[in-house]
């Protein structure tokens, strides 16, 4: 898939505005508000710390952020969650430190105008619970081992 250049900052940059003009949504399943902050959209920009995300990853993530508040709204059913403790980048005394943290992650699925979907969310310890990703829903090419949209056969997807 080839990406035409123009386009794909026409598409970063509504995303980011919808994104910014978000601010807290309800997930009945976790009976809470969950905020739309910096860290998401960080996210979906890059994959960690100084390592950004390609532009096909993260257009097509551009592409689907609008279906995140639906998503989560929607959800009354947990798909999976991780729990772990993980290094979280923490701000103490005015300084940036990584601090080992509990992590938990839960992950929603859903299908919205016939599009599947993954919306991720994190937790940090007892924190307030954000959201985190976003994640077209990839099929695996069997033969070629490689990670892809669809097979072009509905009735197999």
């Amino acid at each position: 898939m080839s990406l035409d250049i123009d386009n794909f900052e026409e598409v970063r940059v509504k995303a980011e505005d919808f994104y910014k003009g978000l601010s807290q949504v309800y997930c009945p399943y976790l009976k809470d508000k969950i905020s739309f902050n910096s860290s998401g959209l960080r996210h979906i920009k890059f994959k960690r710390q100084r390592q950004s995300r390609s532009r096909q990853d993260q257009y097509m993530r551009f592409k689907l952020l609008h279906l995140a508040p639906k998503v989560i709204s929607a959800s009354a059913t947990l798909q999976g969650i991780l729990e772990s403790n993980n290094f979280e980048r923490v701000r103490v005394n005015s300084k940036t430190q990584n601090i080992m943290k509990f992590v938990t992650y839960y992950e929603f699925i859903a299908v919205i105008d016939s599009i599947r979907v993954k919306v991720i969310l994190k937790q940090i310890e007892d924190g307030e619970c954000f959201f985190w990703s976003i994640i077209p829903y990839w099929g695996v090419d069997k033969e070629h081992r490689r990670k892809k949209l669809h097979s072009g056969y509905p009735a197999n997807d």
